[in-house]
């Protein structure tokens, strides 16, 4: 692609060009009529001109249209201006159009840019814009001509270019008024529709301003336009509304209604068609389509037939009204025609607030600045005033010539700027908005430029927002109307009258303002449409309802008739119907509802329903609830509030339901609907139209008889509020009505439901009789005639006998009635003869017993309640008092000595005849029972007669168990009629209040007289008192001393098995045992405590009779304190709980520390029950309870105590040489353990021990005494190891074999590890020397003593992670008490003397005496000689071999040193050779002093010596030394003093076989281990090398111990005197894995095991690595001074080869200890040996490979 051009430079290039400069030229003539193509509306040219009339503030324009006569159609010779006219309008052609308004003069700039196209009106307030409205008068005219004031102006063509010519004109050539002169350029243009033309006049009045418009044609007026406006008022802004547009450009400030009215007058011409057809057919095809197609050509022909007749006729009657008119207009073209309308303009005033930017952008788009203020304004017709406009038009074409159809919006309104556009506006309202931009020919709104869009969206919005005010305006009227109407109709509440009134006018006003979808753009009426439900802040809007003008949220749309709930604001039907665009936006919006349960319930708490309303409320919810369109918990919250009033629609009223209480419904087939049913039961005249299901849905039941009659029996007498017509007791009538129906549906009654209407209705006055009414036991039936007066049951023919005989209604008459008859007096006649004689009671009982199985119960209860016997006088009279039989005795003498009144009888009494029989079952009783002999026993003591209580009492335990009385009977009676021994006659109780064991006075309990002991039982009479009670007097009176003690503990003691439960809980807790003082101070005086710290006996032989109290009252108070708690002696627990509680009185208290020890032992036996209380072992733990002592020596002088085991305790040693002890109290913690009486015989008087037992010390441990173990520390001082190491195997042997013994025997709870482990783990090394260090923790005390064998932890040879042991011993053991003494704690945990001694003991005595002392050895006797006879043959072997091999070598040995011319035949060993190397042999003892005694690779120069000899020896062994705390190596040591230099003879040696050096080399690094001791400690050390007189072996002191571990697992040494080690690892670990993983690779390259590396840090120290035992310890100072940058950098191989050299160097010290030319051989025999393996591992390092092991 070619580069782009640099176009700038290139136009200033062609500005500076020489060329001419040319002006751009312009076709005026095509730029116009292009221009004008944009205008595609008619009446253009009018409109335009109407504009500027406006523009210039004119208020009259006259059109005026000048015609041409036709050439071929000449003119009527007539006068009738009406054939003239018609004439001019058929055949007539355009001359030229006139057009002049009465507004402003033209001034010299309105002269100047009406000759300039594109330059608009500058003023923002005028409507033009663009600047080319004027020049569509050239569509029709050629030359133009314009005449205002006095100028005038010409345009005309010179070519395609327009000129123009101005006149200044004279006084009379001036005019006030603008004339528009245009002639038309042919002659050929007919005369316009008039009637559209008039629509457009008539729209164009509107808005534009002007008031008066005139249309001419000739000298014809064809129309006159006047529009009046009245008095503006302003519209008031509701407060709730949004004023501000959605962008915030404009906001409407105020709004003001005018009614405008539009008048017109125009000739009948104007509605005349000359060309209309009269006629209209009936043949569809020539009915006219659109656009002129038939109806052949019509898409909808086919289905139009189906609407053929119906159009038919439509048209046709529209056809024939249209011919009637025509007819009446040619019959007088120009009559005249008038006709008014009336509208509503709101004008608002709308303020604009845009940016400055936004202004500019405008300005160059429309040419004039945006204004800041501007007006909208809505025109819509109000219903009133539409129907005043219908009413004034007049004239033979007013009813076909609709002149306003345009103006009038009924159907969709317009855009007007200024005049109206194609655009609509949605909603039957025209919108006037002069500042909204148009498109250049003014026919539709811009919404495509980005500015002008903008301002123009927002306009729309602002006219929504001043339609929703005009709303509001509209509104209010119709909400004062309706005030207005209520007013004068003089009621409190709007009527559906008032409603009704102002619908037509509601429903006018929602259509007004029902948006429709605005064309042709869509946007525009939706912007509009949003403002106008968007702009209130609240989502409501006032509306019509059925309670008048309310805001929306109240209102609802009511989908289905509820009447019942008329107080709901409701869209009225007629409402929703006619206005249903209005009503869809309202749900669409979500302003409006349906009614909701929630309304119907707040209207139902509102006010009462009346009856049809309940009707229609129930009707609607069961139905609702039936079909499960109401949950059952919005049932009943509905009519949980729904109360009604049973009155009629009238609103009479009645009484009041409440619907929640309504629990049943009536069933008329069960219960009629006529009859009183209960308050929460409906009335049937609300439920008879409902059905069963339905009401069951409402959760009612269905009522049910028995429910029903029991209200009716609660309502009756009196007690409701029934009346008494409907009473069941009192109105025969209503009985009557009720028991048919409850016989009616007595077969299918269950027999509860039956049983408890007999329980109802039996005991009331429920039968009718011909007496009245009667309870149903008092009534007859009507076949029981024996007396006249009886009641006989009448009216209730269809009642079922069952009914009645269930009831109780006699068929037989009752016996009561006879005995009233019978009993009554006698009765005499007028002449006193006896006409009735009277019955006695004997008589009556005759007959009553002869008649006794017919007597009904009831008849028999009536008996016995009634009195109707005498009884027996005092003296023997006859009395008339009568009793019921239930309150009399039988006659006899027994009872008749007691005073109790008896039956009269005449007679002899016999109780077996009939009669008696028949007494006895009516209630005469045969002998007093308990109710009747205690209070005539109580009344005869009170009043002294001591001789009837005797009596009576008498009787009472002589007929006691005869009569059946009950002991429960006489114990509960609350009479005192008991006599009480020793007390006085008169006295009495109730049986509970006394007793009889006599015993129980020791408490003041009473005692039933004496006699009477043996009845007490029958009394009631209990023989000792509660044992609560006892127990109650005993705390509250305890015994106050130790006879009156022994009494009351006596009588409780005998009541053992009724102390339990809360009795036996006081008395464990209360304090009643009185205890004599044991202090001098207070003997002889008492003190009460409970009986649970009481302990039973003397004391005088119990242990801890003077801790505790001890009591004894005798074995049989004993006992009852034993079951109150008391012990005969203390259990461990409360041992525990009192030495916990008391340590130092119980301590001073046993006056003797056995005493307290062997109290601690019972403790110690019992841990296992102790421990489970948690807080006793939480307070023994911390109280100082425990008994130790501190033993300090006795200082004796004379008497030598180094014995030869001066550790061990001497039983030789007098009494009076052992330690002083002292004895005290302390805490566990406090306290040591003895677990090695060795370290306590060193240490004793440092610290308070533990008796030396093991079941205290177990306890000790237990509460967190610390072993004396743990608190020494030793450190231990091992000599080198001998070369001669044949003691450490017979050792090994020895243990191996004698260890089994040991163990055998041993508990399993003390082994620490078995002989198998030992076996495994224990090696034995013999060393020169062993010397102990031991030290007390925490204390300044040590202790350092010369050991024949010490154990020490170490790692085993050749396992890594695994720790061993190491058995050291001194050469010749002859004393194995500390070999014993150091296997013991291997083998046990806690190992005692004696185990050290049986271990000596089995170590030292030969087998047999073992096998002689009982020990089972035969078993190792056998092994020992199985050993002994395999180890004989591989001896002799071996020495075969060997002595084989020596030969063989010493032969090839002879043979080289004769080659080479060298006879010596001595081989002196090569230095570091083990002892059983091959080439050992013996050698002169003589020193060699020199290195020239090494082959010549051997000596002490050259790199490798210079690397050896900056090396020292280790701590022990020897270090490797840097010369005074250099950072680095010293310069290498000379090989001889130059001053002190001897000269010597050499001798030379023989060279060492390959493979006896490598296999040297592999032993020393096998002997390599871990040190597993926590400290090195060393002092500096100087020796003698034998080699050179000058050479010294320097070995630096050591002081450090073991810290921690790196990440591989290496141990960190640190010094000791290091003040702040954590700080040191935290700043230094990173570091510190560097160097150990440096080690780790170099040790690799050796496979020398891990566990035998050792870091440590002193920078006190000059050492850069040492070997000690073994193991090897490497300075981490010298690394971070020579390495750590390197290394941290990855550069690791400098430190590689230093500390692989140092490795070498410290490796060898495992062959030879002192730094001597063997030493340096060795060294460099390892440099060599593995030198590739670490050269190889470097590179692999540097690789990345690391990881990889190098060894085969």
């Amino acid at each position: 692609m070619a580069s782009t051009p640099d176009f700038s430079a290139l136009r200033a290039q062609a500005m500076v060009s020489s060329l001419d400069e040319e002006a751009v030229t312009v076709n005026t003539r095509a730029l116009i009529d292009k221009v004008l193509a944009r205008y595609s509306g008619e009446w253009t040219v009018l409109r335009e001109l109407l504009q500027n009339a406006a523009d210039a503030s004119a208020s009259k324009v006259i059109i005026k249209f000048e015609t041409l006569p036709s050439s071929t159609v000449p003119v009527p010779q007539t006068s009738d201006p009406s054939t003239i006219l018609k004439h001019t309008i058929l055949h007539h052609s355009l001359k030229r159009l006139l057009v002049s308004n009465n507004g402003k003069a033209f001034g010299p700039n309105d002269w100047q840019r009406l000759k300039r196209i594109a330059e608009g009106n500058p003023d923002e307030t005028k409507i033009g814009a663009f600047g080319v409205g004027f020049y569509s008068v050239f569509a029709d005219c050629e030359e133009p001509f314009v005449r205002s004031g006095n100028e005038a102006m010409a345009f005309y063509w010179k070519g395609n270019s327009l000129f123009t010519r101005r006149l200044q004109l004279s006084e009379a050539q001036s005019s006030s008024d603008t004339n528009f002169v245009l002639d038309y350029r042919n002659n050929t243009s007919p005369i316009p529709n008039i009637l559209p033309l008039c629509h457009f006049l008539a729209s164009s009045i509107t808005f534009v301003g002007l008031t008066e418009v005139e249309l001419w044609l000739d000298e014809h007026r064809l129309l006159s336009l006047t529009r009046l406006v009245a008095p503006g008022v302003e519209v008031k802004i509701p407060k709730t509304l949004e004023t501000k547009t959605h962008e915030g450009l404009f906001r409407v400030e105020s709004v003001v209604r005018e009614t405008a009215q539009l008048e017109a007058r125009w000739l009948n011409i104007v509605a005349w068609k000359p060309k209309a057809s009269l006629t209209v057919s009936n043949n569809e095809s020539t009915l006219p389509t659109v656009k002129g197609a038939t109806s052949t050509q019509s898409l909808k022909s086919f289905f139009s037939r189906f609407a053929q007749n119906t159009n038919t006729a439509a048209a046709e009657r529209a056809a024939q009204e249209d011919k009637e008119s025509q007819v009446a207009i040619l019959e007088d073209l120009v009559g005249e025609c008038k006709a008014t309308v009336f509208l509503h303009v709101n004008t608002a005033t709308i303020r604009a607030k845009i940016s400055a930017t936004f202004s500019q952008e405008l300005e160059r788009a429309t040419k004039k600045p945006p204004p800041k203020s501007t007006k909208i304004a809505i025109l819509t017709t109000s219903y009133d005033e539409t129907s005043a406009s219908t009413s004034s038009t007049s004239g033979a074409a007013s009813k076909t010539t609709d002149i306003f159809a345009a103006v009038l919006p009924t159907k969709s309104g317009r855009i007007y700027i200024g005049f109206p556009t194609h655009q609509t506006t949605g909603l039957s309202a025209h919108i006037s908005a002069q500042s909204v931009i148009p498109t250049v020919e003014r026919e539709s709104i811009d919404l495509n430029a980005r500015w002008v869009r903008t301002w123009n969206m927002e306009m729309l919005r602002a006219s929504g927002i001043v339609c929703r005010i005009a709303w509001s305006g509209e509104i209010a009227q119709l909400k004062e109307r309706l005030s207005r109407s209520l007013a004068n109709s003089k009621m409190t509440k709007l009527k559906q009258e008032h409603i009704e009134k102002v619908l037509p006018e509601a429903i006018h006003m929602l259509n007004q303002f029902t948006f429709r979808e605005s064309t042709p753009s869509s946007q525009v009426g939706t912007l509009v449409e949003e403002a106008f439900w968007t702009c209130n802040h609240n989502t409501t809007i006032e509306i019509l309802s059925s309670c008048g003008v309310m805001p929306s949220q109240d209102v609802r749309i009511a989908i289905e008739d509820l009447s019942f709930v008329e107080g709901i604001p409701v869209l009225p039907p007629e409402l929703m119907k006619q206005a249903n665009g209005f009503v869809k936006k309202l749900m669409d919006y979500g302003i409006i509802t349906d009614i909701t349960t929630g309304d119907i319930k707040k209207e139902l708490e509102r006010q009462a329903l009346n009856k049809k309303q309940v009707i229609e409320f129930l009707h609607w919810l069961g139905h609702k609830a039936r079909i499960n369109e109401i949950d059952p918990v919005i049932v009943r919250s509905l009519l949980d509030v729904a109360v009604a009033n049973e009155g009629n629609e009238d609103n009479s009223l009645g009484k009041v339901i409440v619907l929640g209480e309504i629990k049943h419904f009536i069933n008329p087939s069960r219960i009629p609907g006529t009859v009183p049913v209960p308050p929460d039961t409906l009335s049937f005249k609300f439920t008879k139209n409902l059905d069963k299901v339905q009401l069951e849905a409402l959760g009612w039941e269905d009522l049910q008889i028995v429910p029903w009659l029991r209200w009716l029996i609660e309502m009756s007498g009196g007690q409701g509020n029934i009346p008494k017509d409907q009473d069941l007791t009192i109105s025969a009538s209503f009985a009557g009505v009720v028991l048919p129906i409850l016989s009616k549906q007595w077969d299918g009654l269950s027999q509860s439901s039956k049983s408890t209407i007999v329980n109802l209705l039996s005991s009331r006055t429920v039968i009718p009789t011909k007496l009245g009414m009667k309870k149903p036991s008092e009534a007859y039936f009507p076949i029981v005639k024996l007396f006249d007066d009886l009641p006989v049951i009448t009216g209730l023919q269809s009642v079922k006998d069952k009914l009645l005989i269930a009831l109780g209604v006699r068929k037989t008459i009752e016996l009561g009635l006879i005995f009233e008859k019978l009993m009554a007096p006698p009765d005499y006649s007028a002449d006193a003869a006896l006409v009735r004689p009277a019955w006695s009671h004997v008589d009556l009982i005759k007959y009553l017993a002869s008649v006794r199985n017919d007597i009904p119960t009831d008849d028999v209860k009536r008996l016995r309640n009634t009195a109707i016997c005498p009884a027996e006088a005092p003296n023997g009279r006859t009395t008339d008092k009568r009793y019921r039989l239930t309150e009399l005795f039988e006659p006899n003498d027994t009872l008749r000595a007691l005073g109790l009144p008896l039956l009269q009888w005449p007679g002899v009494f016999r109780p077996g005849s009939e009669e008696g029989k028949f007494l006895t079952y009516l209630g005469l009783k045969t002998f007093p029972g308990v109710a009747e002999l205690i209070p005539l026993v109580a009344s005869a003591a009170a009043s002294g007669d001591i001789a009837l209580r005797d009596r009576a009492l008498k009787y009472f335990v002589n007929f006691h168990y005869q009569h059946g009385c009950s002991v429960q009977e006489t114990a509960d009676t609350k009479v005192p009629y008991l006599p009480l021994e020793g007390e006085d006659p008169k006295v009495s109780v109730m049986p509970t209040q006394c007793y009889t064991n006599e015993n129980a006075t020791i408490l003041g309990f009473r005692i039933l007289r004496k006699d009477l002991h043996p009845h007490a039982a029958r009394l009631g009479v209990e023989i000792n008192p509660p044992i609560v009670e006892c127990v109650e007097r005993l705390t509250k009176a305890p015994p106050e001393n130790h006879r009156r003690a022994i009494e009351v503990f006596s009588y409780f003691a005998s009541r053992l098995n009724e102390i339990n439960g809360r009795s036996l809980d006081i008395l464990t807790q209360a304090s009643f045992v009185p205890i004599t003082h044991k202090s001098s101070s207070l003997k002889g005086s008492n003190r009460l405590l409970p009986p649970r710290l009481c302990f039973l006996g003397t004391g005088n032989d119990d242990k801890y009779s003077q801790i505790f109290d001890y009591v004894d009252f005798g074995s049989t108070a004993n006992s009852f304190l034993l079951r109150c708690g008391s012990k005969h002696e203390p259990s461990t627990q409360e041992l525990a709980q009192l030495v916990v509680r008391e340590p130092a009185r119980v301590f001073t208290v046993f006056e003797s520390p056995d005493r307290y020890l062997e109290l601690l032992r019972t403790l110690a036996a019992s841990w296992p029950n102790l421990k489970k209380d948690k807080a006793l072992v939480k307070d023994m733990k911390k109280v100082p309870f425990l008994l130790a002592y501190k033993e300090f020596a006795a200082q004796s002088p004379d008497r030598n105590r180094q014995n030869r085991v001066s550790n061990i305790p001497d039983a030789s040693v007098d009494d009076d040489d052992a330690g002083i002890r002292t004895y005290e109290l302390a805490s566990a913690d406090q306290i040591v353990i003895v677990d090695d009486v060795v370290n306590y015989s060193l240490f004793k008087g440092n610290f308070l021990a533990a008796p030396m037992e093991e079941d205290l010390e177990n306890l000790y441990i237990s509460l967190g005494s610390t072993l004396l173990g743990n608190l020494v520390e030793q450190k231990l001082q091992i000599g080198h190891p001998t070369e001669d190491q044949r003691d450490a195997a017979k050792l090994e042997k020895l243990i191996r074999e004698r260890i089994k013994l040991f163990m055998h025997d041993v508990p399993a709870d003390l082994i620490r590890h078995n002989a198998a482990w030992v076996e495994r783990n224990l090696s034995i090394v013999v060393v020169k020397s062993l010397s102990l260090r031991k030290s007390l923790r925490a204390r300044n005390v040590t202790h350092t003593e010369s050991k024949t064998a010490i154990q020490a932890k170490d790692q085993q040879l050749g396992r890594q992670h695994f720790l061993g042991y190491t058995l050291f011993v001194t050469p010749g053991v002859r004393d194995l008490y500390d070999v014993s003494q150091a296997l013991s704690h291997l083998l046990l945990t806690r190992p005692k003397p004696q185990h050290i001694i049986t271990l000596t003991v089995l170590l030292e005595t030969d087998l047999f005496k073992l096998r002689a002392r009982g020990y089972n050895v035969e078993r190792i006797l056998q092994k020992k000689a199985a050993e002994k006879r395999v180890a004989e043959e591989q001896r002799k072997k071996h020495l075969e071999e060997e002595q084989q091999s020596i030969n063989e070598q010493e032969a090839a040995r002879n043979l080289s040193q004769l080659q080479i011319g060298n006879g010596d035949s001595s081989h002196p060993m090569m230095p570091g050779l083990f002892p059983d190397s091959p080439d050992r042999r013996p050698h002169s003892s003589q020193s060699h002093d020199s290195d020239a005694e090494l082959p010549r690779d051997k000596r002490r120069g050259g790199f490798f010596n210079a690397i050896t000899r900056a090396l020292g020896g280790d701590e022990g062994r020897r270090s490797t030394q840097l010369g005074d705390g250099g950072a680095l190596p010293p310069p290498p040591y000379s090989s001889s003093d130059p001053e002190h230099a001897m000269t010597t003879t050499t001798v030379p040696q023989p060279v060492t076989a390959p493979h006896e050096l490598q296999q040297n080399l592999v032993n020393a690094i096998k002997s390599a281990r871990a040190y597993n001791s926590q400290s090195v400690v060393s002092r500096p050390e100087v020796n003698n090398v034998s080699e050179t007189q000058t050479f010294c072996d320097t070995k630096p002191a050591q002081d450090i111990g073991f810290y921690a571990l790196t990440s591989s697992g290496i141990k960190i040494y640190l010094s000791n005197t290091m003040i702040n080690k954590d700080k040191f690892i935290a700043e230094n670990s990173t570091a510190l894995d560097a160097f150990a993983s440096v080690l780790i690779d170099c040790a690799d390259t050796m496979a020398l095991s891990r566990s035998s590396i050792h870091l440590f840090q002193d920078e006190g120290s000059s050492t850069i690595a040492f070997n000690k035992s073994q193991a090897l310890f490497f300075n981490y100072r010298y690394f971070e001074n020579l390495h750590l940058p390197n290394v941290l950098q990855g550069n690791r191989t400098d430190a590689m080869v230093y500390f692989f050299i140092v490795m070498c160097h410290e490796l060898s010290h495992n062959l030879v200890a002192d730094h001597s030319s063997a030493h340096s051989y060795y060294t460099e025999s390892f440099v060599i040996q593995y030198f590739t393996k670490i050269t190889m591992k470097i590179a692999n390092v540097s690789q990345g490979l690391s990881n990889i092991n190098l060894l085969d």
